[in-house]
C-alpha cells in the first residue's frame, strides 16, 4: 500500500522544483519532506527524486505522480464536490484568447497549467505529467482520447509606421530577410511558417524573443516588428489601422486538439465539454489554411 502524503510529495518535489517550494505548498517543513521522499524511495527501493536545480524526478518517480494523479482524478469523479487539482498543458495563445472561459465554467477544479507550444504539448501527456492537454497534434496518442476543436486563426501584423519602414517596396523574399520579426520561443514556428508559405522558399529574418501573448501585440503596436497574432486579439486593431496586415487576407489556421488519458477521461468529462464549448465560440470549424 502506497503512502499518500509520500506521493504528494513527491509530486511537489517535482513540479515546483525544490524541497523548499514544496515544503510551502504542503504546509510542512522542508526537512519532513525530505524525510516523505526518503520513506517512499527506500520503499521502492529506487531513487525517485534527482537531487539538483531544479528537482526533477527519475521516470519511476514520474510513474508513481501520474498514479497519484489519476487517482485524485477518479476519487474526484465519486465526489465531484471534492476539490481537486487538474494539470493541463496548454499553449500561451489559447489561454489568452479562449482557455480561461472554459476553465471557470468547470466547478470544484483547481488548475495546475503547463504552458507550453502546441506542437510539444502532447510530449507533457506521453510522460504522463498532465491529465490531458490542448496539442496542434492530430494522431491520438496511444492510452488519450482526441476531439477535434477548430483552428485558432492568426494575422501577420505589424503598425503602419513599421510597414513603411521596412516594406515600402513591397513584401518580398528580400524585404522580409532584413525585417525585424517575433518570435514566442525556440519552438515557435508560426512566423517562419507563414513566411516561408507567402514566398514559397525558405526565409531567415532577424528576431526579438518575446514570450508573452499580449507583449507579442504590444511589439507589433510600437513598431518594434512583425507578428503572428491570434485574430481575436487584433481585430480591433486592423479595424482602427492600428495594425495592418503584411499581405491582406493571408491567414494562418492552427488546427488544436483536446487530448485527454482515456483512464481519467470519465472524470474529466466536465473540462472535456467546457473546453469543446468555449473552443467552438472562438475557433474556427472550417480552415482556409491547415
Amino acid at each position: 500500500m502506497l503512502d499518500y502524503p509520500n506521493l504528494m510529495a513527491l509530486s511537489a518535489v517535482h513540479r515546483r522544483g525544490s524541497f523548499d517550494a514544496a515544503a510551502t505548498e504542503l504546509h510542512i517543513t522542508p526537512s519532513a519532506v525530505s524525510l516523505r521522499i526518503k520513506a517512499l524511495e527506500d520503499r521502492m527501493g529506487t531513487l525517485l527524486i534527482i537531487r539538483a536545480q531544479p528537482c526533477t524526478a527519475t521516470p519511476a518517480g514520474l510513474r508513481l505522480i501520474q498514479h497519484l494523479d489519476q487517482v485524485t482524478l477518479l476519487e474526484h469523479a465519486l465526489d465531484p464536490q471534492k476539490s481537486t487539482t487538474l494539470r493541463i498543458a496548454v499553449n500561451a495563445d489559447s489561454l489568452a484568447t479562449w482557455v480561461i472561459p472554459a476553465l471557470a465554467a468547470v466547478p470544484h477544479l483547481m488548475y495546475d497549467l503547463v504552458i507550453d507550444d502546441q506542437d510539444h504539448a502532447q510530449d507533457w501527456l506521453k510522460r504522463g505529467e498532465v491529465a490531458a492537454a490542448i496539442t496542434g497534434t492530430a494522431k491520438p496518442l496511444q492510452g488519450c482520447d482526441t476531439h477535434p476543436l477548430g483552428a485558432l486563426r492568426y494575422r501577420a501584423t505589424a503598425s503602419p509606421a513599421f510597414m513603411s519602414k521596412w516594406f515600402a517596396g513591397g513584401i518580398t523574399p528580400e524585404t522580409l530577410t532584413a525585417a525585424p520579426g517575433l518570435m514566442f520561443s525556440d519552438k515557435d514556428r508560426l512566423q517562419t511558417a507563414w513566411a516561408n508559405r507567402q514566398m514559397q522558399q525558405k526565409i531567415n529574418f532577424p528576431t526579438h524573443h518575446i514570450a508573452s501573448t499580449h507583449a507579442f501585440i504590444d511589439a507589433c503596436l510600437h513598431g518594434l516588428a512583425w507578428g503572428m497574432n491570434p485574430e481575436p486579439l487584433v481585430a480591433d486593431h486592423l479595424k482602427t489601422g492600428r495594425l495592418v496586415e503584411l499581405i491582406p487576407d493571408t491567414p494562418l489556421d492552427v488546427p488544436l486538439y483536446w487530448q485527454v488519458a482515456r483512464l481519467t477521461a470519465e472524470a474529466l468529462l466536465g473540462a472535456t465539454k467546457a473546453i469543446r464549448a468555449a473552443a467552438a465560440k472562438v475557433l474556427h470549424q472550417k480552415t482556409s489554411i491547415a
